[in-house]
C-alpha cells in the first residue's frame, strides 16, 4: 500500500507540475490590440440593451437638443457616435450638423449595425455612416472629429485604456469627446465622475467641462486631447474605482510620475 500511495503521490505531483506549466503557457485571452494596455482595475457592466430609453420620452424633456447645444454641435461638423444602438443620437446629430456635415454611427454588435444601416437608408439619411467596431479600438480615422460622442455606454468598454489610446487620434485640432453617463459604479450601468476623469486622463485627455444632467439621466463631460501624443502604454497606471468609505481615488496617470 505504501508503494502504491507513494506512486499515486509522485503521479499526483507530476500533473500538478505539468497543469502549471500549461497554465503558465496558457496565451492572454484578451484581444490583440489590448495587450499592451493595462486591465481595467473596476467591473465592466454588460450590455443588457441598445435603448436607454424610449424616444419618445428623452425628446420629452428635450435630451438631444440640450446635450448638442452643451456640446456646442453646429451645422457642417463631422461627428461620431460611439455605440450607436438604435441611433437616437445619430439621426438627431445627423439634423443638426446638416447635409454639408457627416456623422459616423459605430457600434461592436453586427445585428445592431444592419439594423441602424436599415434605418438611415429607410429614413434617408444621407450624411450618416455605420460602421462596425471592436470593444478594445473604435477604428475611427484620423484627425477626422469635432465630436465624438459615447452615451450611456463608456460603463460597457471592457478595454477602457486601449479603447481610448486608439481613440485619441481621432479628433481634430479643436475636437472634442463628449461623455453622457449615471454617476454611479461600473457595475450599476454607470461611471462615477472621478474615475471617468482619471481613465480619460490616463491617455492624456483633459476634461474641460463637467455638468450634471439629471433630465439626461446623470452627468456630462467634455475632454479635449493633450498637447502632445497619448501616453505611452507602458506608462499607464489603472485608476482604481472608489470603494465603500474612500473619500476619493488619487490615483497617478502616468508611470513616471
Amino acid at each position: 500500500m505504501r508503494l502504491v500511495g507513494a506512486a499515486l503521490l509522485a503521479s499526483l505531483a507530476a500533473f500538478a507540475l505539468s497543469g502549471c506549466d500549461r497554465m503558465s503557457a496558457t496565451p492572454d485571452n484578451r484581444p490583440a490590440e489590448a495587450r499592451g494596455f493595462p486591465r481595467a482595475d473596476r467591473p465592466v457592466a454588460p450590455i443588457i440593451s441598445t435603448r436607454w430609453a424610449t424616444e419618445e420620452a428623452r425628446d420629452r424633456l428635450h435630451e438631444a437638443d440640450q446635450v448638442m447645444n452643451w456640446a456646442g454641435v453646429r451645422p457642417n461638423m463631422t461627428v461620431a457616435d460611439i455605440g450607436a444602438g438604435e441611433g437616437y443620437y445619430t439621426v438627431r446629430l445627423a439634423k443638426r450638423v446638416g447635409p454639408h456635415g457627416r456623422v459616423l454611427a459605430e457600434d461592436i454588435l453586427a445585428e445592431v449595425i444592419d439594423a441602424l444601416g436599415r434605418r438611415v437608408t429607410r429614413e434617408n439619411w444621407a450624411n450618416v455612416s455605420v460602421k462596425l467596431g471592436t470593444p478594445e479600438n473604435p477604428k475611427l480615422p484620423e484627425a477626422s472629429f469635432d465630436r465624438v460622442f459615447m452615451v450611456h455606454m463608456y460603463h460597457e468598454i471592457a478595454e477602457p485604456y486601449a479603447f481610448l489610446w486608439y481613440l485619441y487620434p481621432a479628433l481634430k485640432a479643436k475636437g472634442e469627446v463628449i461623455v453622457l453617463e449615471s454617476d454611479r459604479p461600473t457595475d450599476h450601468h454607470g461611471t462615477p465622475p472621478e474615475l471617468l476623469r482619471c481613465e480619460f486622463a490616463a491617455i492624456g485627455f483633459v476634461q474641460i467641462a463637467i455638468a450634471r444632467r439629471p433630465q439626461s439621466g446623470g452627468y456630462l463631460a467634455r475632454f479635449v486631447a493633450g498637447a502632445g501624443k497619448p501616453a505611452e502604454p507602458s506608462q499607464i497606471v489603472p485608476c482604481r474605482m472608489r470603494r465603500p468609505n474612500e473619500a476619493k481615488a488619487t490615483i497617478p496617470t502616468r508611470r513616471d510620475e
